[in-house]
């Protein structure tokens, strides 16, 4: 007798870092008004999406974001970490970061939010995005860089009382899986699986061929947890909910609403998983119509589980359990 298939699984994996994401490469003011519209607007909208359709996402907390205020030590900016190196990086890593609170510099701190994505009806997964940002996929980050940048996370979220066991890396550059593995983390979401999406593709060439899979709807990659040899396991992304901003406004948000039906429907039919992944200032430009549209998913999502069809779970709650 052929044995039922199992049903497929969609996860939400979402980069929260505030200020920190684009401070390298735009400075404070680059991006402080999406900030805002992020901390005012789209944190609770998306608790209250997740709450009405029972979504179990992964916020994949930048570090620095658990704190409500940090001071210099004898005039040095988090002593704690070993500085990256990165080669585009000109001033100190540290060299934007106020060392106020969240009260005077409320981009760069996010304890509050913190809180109140744990107190969302539905609990969600609170998982790391690294502590400030550092690209550990990049020569600049050494393994002791890596290690501090970790420790710092996991000590932090466990004075709040939570446990880390998921990872998406800044600018999903991979790198230093040994560190995460000794920390205690069991999964990470590494790149998708277009050629556009690799390490090796930069420039205009593969923004354009991401682009334009967004325009024609293509299908976007379904995919199943990979071990690294690490030990961690991989659950790459399939999806990125691209953002309003730049010449991507004039995609309409229903395209990427197609995309991401044509991968639900193909993890229902499959068995396999669909792994939508965004910052939430990707909701700040046009922030009504892009949050329609995520609504728009997620009930196509919850259909699919009311037929038996679709789980729709956290990063962790995917890792085997043989794991």
């Amino acid at each position: 007798m052929t044995r039922p298939q199992a049903p497929g699984a969609f996860t939400v994996s979402i980069d929260f870092e505030l200020i920190w994401g684009t401070l390298d490469l735009f400075g404070p003011e680059g991006f402080r008004d999406a900030c805002r519209i992020e901390r005012e607007v789209v944190v609770q909208r998306l608790l209250d999406l997740f709450a009405e359709y029972d979504v179990r996402a992964t916020w994949c907390v930048l570090g620095h974001l658990f704190l409500g205020e940090c001071r210099a030590q004898g005039g040095t900016k988090h002593p704690e970490i070993v500085p990256p190196r990165h080669s585009w990086v000109r001033e100190g890593w540290f060299a934007h970061d106020p060392c106020t609170d969240e009260a005077r510099s409320p981009e760069f701190y996010g304890r509050t939010l913190v809180e109140k994505i744990r107190s969302c009806p539905v609990p969600q997964e609170i998982a790391s995005h690294s502590f400030s940002h550092v690209i550990f996929g990049d020569p600049g980050c050494s393994e002791a860089t890596a290690d501090t940048e970790v420790e710092a996370c996991v000590r932090l979220a466990r004075e709040m009382g939570i446990e880390l066991k998921s990872f998406a890396f800044p600018r999903n550059r991979v790198g230093h899986l040994p560190v995460l593995a000794r920390h205690g983390f069991r999964s990470y979401r590494g790149p998708g699986h277009r050629w556009y999406e690799s390490e090796e593709a930069t420039g205009a060439w593969g923004r354009l061929a991401h682009l334009w899979d967004v325009v024609r709807a293509s299908p976007p990659p379904t995919v199943v947890p990979e071990r690294d040899p690490s030990g961690l396991w991989n659950i790459p992304g399939s999806m990125i909910y691209f953002p309003m901003h730049g010449v991507r406004r004039f995609v309409p948000v229903s395209r990427r609403v197609k995309r991401a039906v044509k991968g639900l429907d193909e993890a229902a039919r499959t068995g396999r998983i669909f792994h939508l992944w965004f910052h939430p200032t990707n909701l700040s430009d046009r922030t009504d119509a892009m949050f329609a549209g995520l609504r728009a998913i997620l009930e196509h999502a919850a259909q699919l589980r009311r037929e038996g069809r679709l789980t729709i779970a956290s990063m962790d709650a995917l890792v085997p359990t043989a794991a």
